[in-house]
C-alpha cells in the first residue's frame, strides 16, 4: 500500500509560465522575420501630364453678406437702392450661376421695412440660393 500512496503524491503539474515565455519568443521571432511585400512598387501607375491650357475657375467667396437698410441693400460694399432690385438680382444671378451652395448671410436693421427682406428672399428663392441665414443688426 505504500506504493499507491507514493504515486498519488507525485501528480505532475503542467507549469504555464514557461509555455507563455515560449509563445512570446515565437511571436517576437515571427514579427521580426516577417517581410512584407511592397505592393506600391509593383503597381503600374502613370500620372497624367499637367494641362498646358488650364481653365480659369472663378473663385467665389464662401460667405456673401447682404445688409438690408431703410434705403435699400448693401452687397459687397456697394449700395443698391430698393428700387434697383433688378440690379441686385443680376449680381446674385451671377453668383448662382457659379454655385448655388454659397452661404448668404442677410443682416437686417431694425428700421428696415419688412418688404425689403421679403423681396430679397424672393430673389434668392427664384435663383435657387437656399443656404440663407437672416440676422438682425
Amino acid at each position: 500500500m505504500k506504493k499507491k500512496r507514493a504515486k498519488s503524491e507525485n501528480n505532475p503539474k503542467l507549469e504555464m509560465t514557461p509555455m507563455i515565455d515560449v509563445v512570446f519568443q515565437l511571436l517576437i521571432f515571427f514579427i521580426v522575420t516577417l517581410q512584407q511585400e511592397d505592393i506600391l512598387s509593383r503597381l503600374d501607375i502613370t500620372r497624367p501630364a499637367p494641362d498646358p491650357n488650364p481653365k480659369k475657375v472663378e473663385k467665389i467667396e464662401d460667405l456673401v453678406t447682404i445688409q438690408v437698410y431703410k434705403y435699400g441693400y448693401v452687397l459687397r460694399g456697394r449700395k443698391i437702392s430698393a428700387r434697383e432690385i433688378k440690379d441686385l438680382e443680376q449680381r446674385l444671378s451671377k453668383l448662382s450661376s457659379i454655385s448655388t451652395e454659397a452661404s448668404i448671410v442677410i443682416k437686417c436693421t431694425g428700421d428696415s421695412p419688412h418688404s425689403h427682406l421679403v423681396q430679397l428672399l424672393d430673389v434668392c428663392a427664384k435663383l435657387g440660393l437656399n443656404n440663407l441665414s437672416v440676422f438682425s443688426m
